[in-house]
């Protein structure tokens, strides 16, 4: 079976500091991969170079097979060679940010709607469809016409995990997605995490929700200082961590 994503020894540098240090690992179909780890240790890092929000230094990223064109530039840094490439494989990569980003002068199905408009090419009929019936499923149906500042940080969420799913991507990456919220709001957007997760969509997340990464996730990535320092499925990560760094880790989150 071909990953959908596929990372082989990733290097990102910003100037002389080196913040991922030689990065593999591959997510399959219906995988949910967490990735865990303390501050600074690359894992927003390396979820934004999978989508080449950054461009990695060195290495190779894979999306269903296709790995991304990249040259170098007189200045010696890497950039895409193929800039459609790029928007191609984007289009079917849905990423959920920390801080929503949601268009504040648009409305939640405005929101919604637009990508699959102008990324797919949907009439705008159908791009309505698909969106009031994704903003019902992540329980927002009778918000459909509420400005982002009308809701709540959960609703928010919601709604931007709404428009991800709204272009049917081959994978979602999810950079800390509650992790801006208040804390009486998180369980909203796990709850809806946990039922995309059984539903098999193909999730990268970096998580502070260790409890959540234990029950949903089906591959846990421990990071430390830009190196996967220890890897495997929940139950060994959690119940039986080799890494004294990753048992450190854990006791100070639990």
């Amino acid at each position: 079976m071909t990953p959908t994503i596929e990372i082989d020894n990733l290097h990102k540098s910003f100037g002389p500091l080196e913040v991922l240090k030689g990065v593999s690992l591959k997510a399959y179909p219906g995988d949910v991969v967490a990735v865990i780890g303390g501050s600074g240790s690359g894992k927003s890092t390396m979820l934004r170079c999978i989508n080449l929000l950054e461009v990695p230094s060195s290495g190779v990223i894979r999306i269903k097979g296709e790995a991304y064109e990249l040259r170098k530039t007189r200045s010696g840094e890497m950039e895409p060679a193929n800039r459609q490439q790029v928007q191609r494989i984007r289009a079917h990569l849905g990423m959920v940010f920390q801080s929503f980003n949601l268009w504040p002068h648009r409305t939640v199905l405005g929101n919604v709607t637009e990508v699959p408009i102008h990324v797919l090419g949907l009439s705008r009929d159908e791009a309505e469809a698909r969106a009031i019936a994704y903003l019902e499923r992540v329980g927002l149906g009778d918000k459909l016409q509420a400005w982002p500042s009308q809701l709540s940080g959960g609703q928010q969420q919601r709604a931007a995990i709404a428009r991800v799913l709204a272009v049917d991507p081959h994978a979602m990456l999810l950079d800390e997605p509650t992790s801006a919220l208040d804390p009486e709001l998180v369980g909203e957007v796990l709850a809806v995490l946990r039922d995309l997760a059984q539903e098999k969509r193909t999730m990268v997340l970096v998580t502070h929700e260790m409890a959540f990464a234990r029950d949903v996730a089906s591959h846990v990535v421990y990071l430390r200082d830009g190196r996967i320092e220890e890897q495997g499925p929940p139950q060994q990560i959690f119940g039986a961590p080799q890494s004294p760094h990753l048992q450190q880790f854990l006791r100070s989150v639990s």
